[in-house]
């Protein structure tokens, strides 16, 4: 009989906790900001299990906490989404997708705390105070509520046919006690408060970024006193120091060199000069050293660069391995590093990947990845959806590097309805090309019908950057200040 009341009374000592900060507004302003949806941390069921993929330490350091794990994904609750380090290192570490949601700090300090207390008490799950008697039910944790009786009904005087009963609603899955953004409307214009199919056309930019002159991107001075012949190197490093002792160890020795600060231009750059090698720092700003490995390595156009990786945070054979067989790195140097070591590296690595036809080969790939892009346009505009984004996937895994792919697959996720994948597809078309005013301006539509304001309003300040004409522009201003 005590058995059956530890979990009643595990559910009453925790209810009496005092979660702060968890007000729904509060909530949903933090999920405006970030651009994710908020967790409402009174109302989950954590199980303690998935927290053995967190040390206590690094949990509370960094305010984050795995509240369930399916499958290959992990459903993150964080005080700072926009902390791409810690959701790039779990990826790399379980090899499993991360989908962040935001939590008050405050209150997910407590939550962090109270949950690996109660881990090493031995307890299963971590209840919030106002958990669902449904959950608890699904659980084991609280017995099925008891059917009310039910009186006999009286005769019928003749024979009734029942009237038909509508379908239950469907139930999408998702996490629990996720609270959406507040839906603001707006006044604006069609052009700003729908999405667009104004650049809706294939054509020979699928494969180039034509709106990224190499003038304006940093770092891009390839060719600096080597022939046109030799072997051009990437160096990708936000430490200008790095990236200068590189570029004059290589230019000595006849490479040419270009380089980048950031991993958005890094991207750009394997685009714009499809390098022989890649020297690439794990840590970086925008876009982590992993992801855009696994972008490149990924791809069957760029998938045979090599791709030197340098850190000076994972250290150990065992995160050297990890990279060579999860992300295909060639070889992996810690850093402080010894200049023979890194141009060795390259040396082998050039030699080992000088096979004939890798030209030919990649522009089979662009045109495999066009016939897709066509084919997805073709699709949907004969009303195909399922199959335009098909084809779209299918393109975008053959060339990841093409935005116009991207583009085109966030356009259609959105026609669909299908808000999130639309805006991973458009903001990974925007980190490619930062400059297509399309992109920026059907994002920042996205965002704000997801309630996404303060992420509306960044995308379009961005897009008014790039806005085609005067009239366009002044559009966006007015809209800009309903918004504000």
């Amino acid at each position: 009989m005590s058995n059956d009341k530890k979990p009643l009374g595990r559910i009453a000592l925790q209810k009496q906790q005092n979660l702060e900060g968890m007000s729904i507004e509060a909530l949903r302003a933090l999920s405006e900001k970030f651009g994710v949806p908020g967790l409402d941390l009174t109302q989950v069921a954590i199980p303690l299990e998935h927290l053995a993929l967190l040390p206590r330490e690094i949990a509370l350091r960094h305010g984050v906490l795995p509240v369930l794990v399916q499958d290959e994904r992990i459903f993150l609750a964080m005080a700072n989404p926009d902390d791409k380090r810690v959701i790039d290192e779990l990826e790399f570490v379980t090899g499993k997708r991360v989908f962040p949601y935001v939590a008050p700090a405050a209150a997910l300090t407590q939550v962090i705390e109270r949950s690996y207390e109660l881990r090493l008490e031995g307890d299963a799950y971590y209840l919030g105070p106002q958990v669902p008697r449904e959950v608890l039910v699904k659980l084991g944790l609280a017995p099925p509520a008891a059917a009310p009786p039910v009186a006999a009904p009286p005769e019928p005087a003749a024979p009734a046919r029942p009237a038909p009963r509508p379908p239950p609603p469907r139930r999408e899955e998702r996490i629990p006690s996720v609270i959406p953004p507040k839906m603001e409307q707006t006044k604006g214009s069609a052009a700003t408060n729908d999405l667009t199919e104004g650049d809706f056309a294939g054509g020979s930019e699928l494969s180039r970024v034509a709106a990224v002159p190499i003038a304006t991107t940093p770092g891009a001075l390839g060719g600096v006193g080597a022939a046109s012949g030799q072997p051009l190197v990437l160096v990708v490093d936000d430490e200008e120091d790095i990236r200068k002792l590189l570029k004059r160890v290589l230019l000595d020795r006849n490479y040419r060199v270009i380089e980048a600060d950031r991993g958005t231009t890094a991207l750009r750059l394997v685009k714009e000069h499809v390098p022989d090698l890649i020297v690439l720092d794990a840590m970086l700003p925008e876009l982590h050293g992993f992801e855009i490995c696994r972008r490149i390595k990924g791809s069957q156009k760029y998938g045979q660069i090599p791709i030197i990786m340098i850190s000076a945070v994972y250290r150990g054979w065992r995160y050297a391995e990890d990279l060579k067989q999860n992300y295909g790195v060639d070889a992996y140097i810690e850093k402080p590093f010894r200049i023979t070591e890194v141009v060795r590296a390259i040396e082998t690595a050039i030699a080992s990947n000088k096979g004939e036809g890798q030209k030919s080969n990649r522009e089979e790939i662009s045109a495999e990845a066009d016939k897709c892009l066509h084919a997805g346009i073709a699709a949907y505009q004969a009303g195909d959806i399922d199959g335009a984004i098909e084809h779209l996937k299918k393109g975008s895994s053959i060339d990841p590097l093409a935005y116009r792919v991207h583009y085109h697959l966030g356009l259609v996720h959105g026609k669909k309805g299908q808000l999130f994948e639309a805006i991973q597809a458009l903001e990974t078309a925007v980190e490619i090309n930062g400059k297509h005013f399309p992109a920026l301006k059907n994002l920042a539509v996205l965002y704000q019908k997801g309630g996404f304001k303060l992420k509306a309003v960044e995308m379009w300040e961005r897009a008014l950057a790039h806005a085609p004409d005067e009239a366009t522009r002044q559009g966006i201003k007015d809209h800009l200040l309903t918004l504000l």
